[in-house]
């Protein structure tokens, strides 16, 4: 990407929003209010639509900030993947390093503030909501069947838990028994990301066809066989996708939804719940209410937040790793005077990220031999840090398995799908202990 096309970007950007801009109204009464608009928009399923959410956006600054914390969350983890895609200087490019902190560091803040939109939410359903003048507008109807959406949300964790991973644990199991050809892979029975190769393909042959004024594409990431280097290291390359990129993907997906699931749960819920129906008079976070209450730790919204920040870094946790290998195995790399291309680790993503055993093997055995060499040199501190955050987070986990009064509530959501159907047990399911769900997580520490 050339800085004169960003610098030009951001002046054409500016030119069409003066032009955009006229559709609001200012001093003049020229123009839309933005009451106007939101009151004017109505759907067929959704009652009164979008009326009175202008009131709860001027009036209450956490459902502004929640707002304002998901779009940037979500434009910071786009800047991420543009930075290393379409990365504006070529020395950035070949410095691999820099590159990967790039990644790192707005991958988490993105993440960071997605859970706290959810954060912050949550608090503007506890303290500034007033459900006495929201009746039948948009945010009624959807905590209205909340159950509807939080089961069905459920179903679609399970479903892509079981396959996502179920695809890794069937390569294993193959793997272990000898039988490469039964294993999902690019040699063998072939899962090929073919929306995402025709998206690369168009964008790789738009400058011919439909941008025929352009004489390169967007991104060298595309394809076309182009390569840049500086100064004998590999700057960037067409990505090739297969079938270990399909699978690791669908990993994404999954942690992304569990993390989705965990904090709109605890929005949906911030007020009331069938097991505490009076969570709007308790506040945003309060403790267990003891076993009269049928265990109710890990219930409250600040504890769905809590509960959404594990799995938002399993989830930005998987993308660093997977980001980390596939660039080293499939970008980075140097350039001899002949024009060959040699990886950092040989091209291996492609067959060794199948199976949970490569990633284990291939990607954090075979790199740990720095972590543990550094024990003995001038490089021990670092090697003891990275131990002791490993050790956080194994520690976390006995935290984690606690909760609940979480689950207890998400039955209570499943129970009402059942009844939906008619195929509802005469028991009452209920969750683990407190006691029970602590031994859950010290067996996992």
């Amino acid at each position: 990407l050339w800085l004169t096309d960003i610098a030009h970007h951001h002046l054409a950007i500016a030119i069409l929003f003066l032009i955009a801009g006229h559709m609001y109204r200012t001093n003049w009464g020229i123009g839309h209010g933005l009451k106007d608009i939101l009151e004017a928009h109505k759907g067929p399923f959704t009652g009164q639509g979008h009326k009175g959410l202008y009131e709860i956006l001027t009036t209450s600054w956490h459902a502004q900030l929640a707002l304002n914390l998901a779009m940037l969350g979500s434009t910071t983890i786009v800047v991420a993947h543009h930075m290393y895609s379409m990365p504006p200087y070529p020395y950035l490019a070949t410095d691999y390093g820099t590159q990967l902190s790039l990644f790192t560091h707005h991958m988490w803040i993105g993440g960071f503030l997605i859970v706290g939109a959810a954060a912050h939410a949550a608090i503007f359903m506890v303290r500034d909501y007033d459900p006495t003048t929201r009746y039948n507008d948009l945010l009624d109807r959807v905590l209205r069947h909340r159950d509807a959406i939080i089961s069905h949300l459920n179903w679609v964790c399970i479903f892509l838990g079981f396959h996502s991973f179920g695809l890794y644990i069937h390569n294993d199991t193959m793997s272990a028994l000898g039988r490469p050809q039964d294993m999902f892979s690019d040699t063998a029975i072939q899962l090929q990301p073919i929306f995402a190769q025709w998206v690369q393909n168009i964008h790789a042959t738009a400058p011919g066809v439909t941008a025929p004024g352009a004489t390169t594409s967007t991104s060298l990431t595309w394809g076309g066989g182009e390569l840049v280097a500086v100064g004998g290291k590999v700057a960037l390359l067409p990505i090739p996708l297969g079938t270990a990129d399909f699978l690791v993907h669908h990993i994404h997906a999954f942690t992304i939804h569990v993390t989705v699931l965990i904090l709109l749960k605890g929005v949906l819920f911030a007020r009331s719940s069938r097991l505490i129906p009076d969570k709007a008079n308790l506040g945003f976070r309060f403790p267990c209410d003891g076993p009269g209450r049928g265990g109710t730790c890990q219930v409250s919204a600040w504890d769905h937040v809590f509960l959404g920040l594990f799995w938002m870094y399993n989830a930005i946790s998987v993308v660093i790793f997977h980001f980390s290998w596939k660039m080293q195995s499939d970008v980075w790399g140097t350039i001899s005077d002949q024009g060959v291309v040699t990886h950092i680790t040989g091209g291996n993503f492609a067959q060794s990220s199948i199976t949970i055993n490569g990633w284990l093997r291939d990607f954090l055995w075979a790199q740990a031999s720095q972590v543990i060499q550094s024990y003995g040199s001038s490089l021990s501190a670092y090697g003891l840090f990275f131990l002791g955050a490993h050790f956080v987070w194994a520690f976390s986990l006995m935290f984690l398995f606690s909760g609940r009064g979480y689950w207890q509530e998400l039955i209570e959501s499943i129970v009402w799908a059942h009844n939906k159907l008619k195929v509802a047990p005469a028991t009452q399911p209920r969750a683990l202990s407190i006691i029970q769900g602590r031994a859950v997580g010290v067996t996992h520490y």
